[in-house]
């Protein structure tokens, strides 16, 4: 396989938007032990190899404290785990041995839950604990609901407020177990799995089959395809001309006009069809 067929060119692209959506935001994307700053009810793991009494656990309370044994309430939050450390290492210096290795983890970032939304059996937020991927926080979220859609989005925002987003389809994950697309999920991050629903298109004039046509909202409605659903236009059909109807936000009627022959021929854009559409094609004159 070379970079120069469709399936290395694919393969490229895919390789640089997984690259981008992660180099993008560095400041959320690279969220480690290291420079995650520690916040209230954050659990955190405290390791000191001179002393066994303080190899704990400890919440983070409200007010931004954890409380050690032999050095009582210490303030955690606000700083990274590595100043932390130090701080720890610093007292213990002081008064109790003359070195201290010391280690702090963070095992759940509670201050920075990972929301999951849409078509999950538990919609809400969620702890992380330890490396999460997207697949493991749909399953700790109850796993897809029935009515899940097959575009999953995740929405990924910087310590700069700069925000990028990464849509996945759920049948990568789900269905052709694709590595590629199960990608880490950082404190912060919100899963958005869309939902699917059945919604009506209107097809009136010289179509074969006209009418209401139901289909899922989670399908491409664009209009070469729902045309080719209702088995395409008839012989008196004008090809040229094709109007869609549609309702705007503020309730009034909106006429768009397409050319059903250039965008078969590919000279026009191909026009993405909205729930409650009408479309109608009228008679030729010739």
């Amino acid at each position: 396989m070379v970079n120069g067929c469709p399936k290395g060119r694919a393969a490229a692209g895919l390789a640089a938007l997984l690259f981008s959506f992660a180099a993008a935001l560095p400041g959320a994307a690279q969220v480690s032990t290291a420079n995650y700053v520690i916040g209230p009810k954050d659990l955190l793991e405290i390791k000191v190899q001179e002393i066994a009494e303080l190899n704990v656990e400890r919440r983070v309370q409200d007010d931004g404290s954890i409380d050690l044994p032999l050095l009582g309430q210490v303030t955690a939050s606000g700083v990274s785990p590595m100043d932390l450390r130090d701080r720890i290492t610093a007292m213990l210096t002081a008064k109790f041995v003359n070195q201290a290795y010391v280690t702090v983890n963070v095992k759940e970032y509670a201050n920075r839950p990972i929301l999951i939304l849409g078509g999950v059996a538990r919609p809400g937020a969620l702890n992380v604990a330890g490396r999460w991927t997207l697949q493991q926080a749909i399953l700790n979220a109850g796993g897809l609901a029935p009515g899940a859609g097959k575009k999953i989005a995740v929405l990924r925002t910087a310590e700069n407020g700069l925000t990028d987003r990464l849509e996945i389809d759920s049948d990568e994950l789900f269905v052709r177990l694709n590595p590629v697309w199960n990608i880490p999920i950082y404190p912060g991050d919100v899963v958005n799995v869309g939902t699917r629903q059945e919604v009506v298109i209107y097809f009136l004039g010289e179509f074969k089959t006209t009418g209401a046509v139901k289909v899922m909202s989670d399908e491409k409605l664009t209009l070469l395809r729902m045309v080719a659903r209702v088995g395409g236009l008839t012989e008196r059909a004008s090809r040229g001309r094709l109007r869609i109807m549609r309702t705007d936000a503020e309730g009034k009627t909106v006429e768009i006009e397409a050319s059903y022959s250039r965008i078969l021929s590919g000279k026009d854009r191909d026009v993405l069809l909205m729930p409650d559409d009408v479309v109608v094609a009228k008679e030729s004159l010739f």
